[in-house]
């Protein structure tokens, strides 16, 4: 831009933490006229809401009413808490009401949080949390009643138009509950947001003032609570014709203070203290400045500048081509109204063989080929190719790699295992016994990560289902995550309750997985099931397993081995020599020559007992 004879003043209508964006249409001596210059924010006051303290709540719930202007907006979302408090809630859940679809990145490291949607308005990529699927609900009254049932609300909060939402669940001072909105509510440290359309920027370019010169001006209007705060201004001035004289004019309530952080030597008017992000200490101006929108900015007839145009947002639009495998098929679906709603215009969409093109099915554009055809290239069950999508706007077209998995062609086992060693699967466990979990995949693919989404062992109708797995974390003492397998199969043991009335007899042992593959935008889910039985202690008729098997084999190998060597010891030692002495024969009448003649019988049996007993 041009300052050879202008002097340009740009009036930042921007709000920190108390705003709302105003005009500055009523101005005397300058008609302003929107410009260029990116300006954004982020605010702890919304439309309306509240917060509540809840500290004993099981479920801390938090619920979000967010308004777009325009289809498919992109929203980050992150949920945060410091580790100094010590004190975390058992569960968060979070509900999301929204008028238009929106494709959300959710960041929640380490919070046990819980997020419900309409599932119709909220795409994503992979979350990393549990998600509750809410049926088509519509009016904010509904959204609270299913949140209220649920848990106790700690924050209501409705947001036009955010671009990012900063949700920080440690403890803040609050009404006691229920949570009441309110309108133009200061949501403190609990909630901070940045609207997507950034603050109203207006500026006017001044005739016959001699120099580079520009000036900025930032007003922050008094918030529903007069409170102390500090506003974090950062500035980046960029000019092709030299490093312009620029003054940051900052205008706001007495009770705020301002930490600037800037690229360039300016000169600095405020209200209230500031001080530098390289100089900290805190300085105050000497200047009065006028506590009103007409008395800061002043010049005469303006020079018109051009508005701000919205542009094809590429980037997110690529985000949206996730590929499915299925039936030795690879899809990919962009709906039209997400292509209108990021205001791009596509003149093609193709594979990596450009013959292969979308075709439009009346509401999306639709992509798909089999797995041998179109360039695919097929690497341990990994699908490869690459979308290549021509835009109006663009000169040259843009790449995206994709790729999934073929997961047709794996299957998932669950095994039940009595002992650590992992040797021998059981269908069988004891009351008051420990059992070991492997759930494995096969073919082993190292590119593909399984997750252990949940586990339960379901006794029957009679009795609640045992929770043992829930978002790869233990559920109850009785229940250890284990080292991975050396193929990296997942596991872990429980111990079953050694006393339940009614007594068991069988249960069903049922995992759910999910698979997700590194540079692979979807997870894909499954479940995997077995049947147990349960036997009480002592009770004879279930199954050995082969460590027991083995050991009574080999006793009863060795006990007769044993006795066979007894047996023949005694033998050895106890039989009649060789040459046998002559029996001399006595006279005997007929009935005594029948009674030797039975002995004689006798003496040939091979029992060493037996030959000894007739001597």
């Amino acid at each position: 831009m041009d300052h050879s004879a202008r002097f340009l003043v740009v009036a930042l209508l921007l709000a920190v933490g108390s705003l709302s964006p105003t005009s500055l249409a009523q101005a005397v001596h300058c008609d302003l006229q929107p410009v260029d210059p990116e300006v954004t924010y982020f605010t702890s006051q919304v439309p309306r809401g509240c917060v509540a303290h809840v500290p004993n709540a099981t479920v801390e719930v938090h619920v979000l009413f967010l308004e777009f202007p325009r289809g498919t907006s992109e929203l980050k979302l992150t949920v945060n808490m410091s580790k100094q408090t010590g004190v975390q809630p058992q569960e968060v859940l979070l509900v999301l009401g929204v008028n238009q679809s929106i494709f959300l990145r959710l960041q929640a490291p380490g919070i046990p949080l819980r997020l419900a949607y309409v599932p119709s308005r909220v795409f994503h990529e992979p979350l990393g949390v549990d998600s509750i699927h809410l049926p088509n609900i519509t009016t904010k009254n509904q959204f609270l009643s299913w949140a209220g049932a649920r848990g106790a609300i700690a924050s209501v909060a409705e947001l036009n138009d955010p671009q990012s939402i900063l949700l920080h669940l440690d403890p803040a001072p609050g009404s006691p509950p229920p949570c009441s909105p309110e309108s133009h509510k200061d949501m403190g440290d609990t909630l901070e947001w940045q609207p997507h359309t950034g603050a109203l920027v207006q500026g006017c370019l001044l005739e016959g003032v001699a120099g580079h010169k520009e000036a900025h001006i930032v007003r922050v209007l008094p918030g529903s609570e007069a409170r102390s705060r500090t506003v974090n201004v950062k500035v980046d001035v960029s000019c092709t014709l030299g490093s312009p004289e620029a003054v940051l004019i900052l205008q706001g309530p007495p009770y705020l203070s301002w930490f600037i952080d800037t690229n360039h030597t300016m000169q600095i008017l405020t209200t209230g203290k500031y001080s530098f992000k390289i100089f900290p200490e805190e300085n105050k101006s000497d200047v009065d400045l006028p506590d009103s929108r007409e008395g800061l900015p002043a010049s005469p007839t303006p020079a018109r500048t051009t508005p701000p145009r919205e542009s094809c947002n590429q980037n997110l639009l690529m985000t949206l081509l996730q590929p499915k495998c299925a039936n030795g098929t690879m899809t990919l679906g962009l709906k039209k109204t997400h292509v209108l709603g990021l205001s791009c215009d596509i003149i093609s969409l193709t594979f990596w063989d450009s013959s292969c093109q979308a075709e439009d099915t009346g509401d999306q554009f639709v992509l798909h080929s089999t797995y041998s055809s179109c360039g695919m290239k097929v690497i341990e069950h990994v699908i490869n190719n690459e979308v290549i999508v021509n835009f109006l706007s663009s000169p040259s077209p843009t790449r995206k790699k994709v790729q999934c998995v073929d997961t047709d062609s794996l299957s998932l086992q669950l095994g039940l295992y009595v002992t650590p060693q992992f040797l021998q699967p059981s269908d069988t466990i004891e009351l008051g016994q420990q059992g070991f979990v492997q759930v494995s995949m096969s073919p082993s693919i190292p590119e593909l990560t399984l997750t252990l989404d949940s586990c339960q062992l379901d006794l029957g109708p009679e009795m609640d289902a045992v929770e043992l797995i829930q978002s790869e974390a233990a559920k109850g003492s009785c229940v250890s995550l284990l080292s991975p397998s050396p193929r990296g199969d997942k596991r872990f043991s429980f111990l079953l309750r050694g006393y339940m009335v009614p007594t068991p007899k069988a249960g069903i042992l049922n995992c759910s997985v999910s698979l997700f593959l590194g540079s692979w935008g979807q997870k894909t889910y499954r479940t995997v099931t077995m049947r147990l039985n349960v036997v009480s202690p002592g009770v004879s008729g279930h199954t050995l397993v082969l460590p027991a098997v083995l050991g009574i084999t080999f006793g009863a190998f060795l006990i007769g081995a044993l006795l066979t060597a007894a047996l023949w010891y005694i033998y050895s030692h106890t039989r009649t020599p060789s040459k046998r002495e002559p029996v001399v024969a006595v006279a005997a009448p007929a009935s005594s020559e029948s009674s030797s003649t039975n002995h004689s019988i006798g003496s040939t049996q091979s029992t060493p007992c037996s030959t000894s007993s007739m001597a």
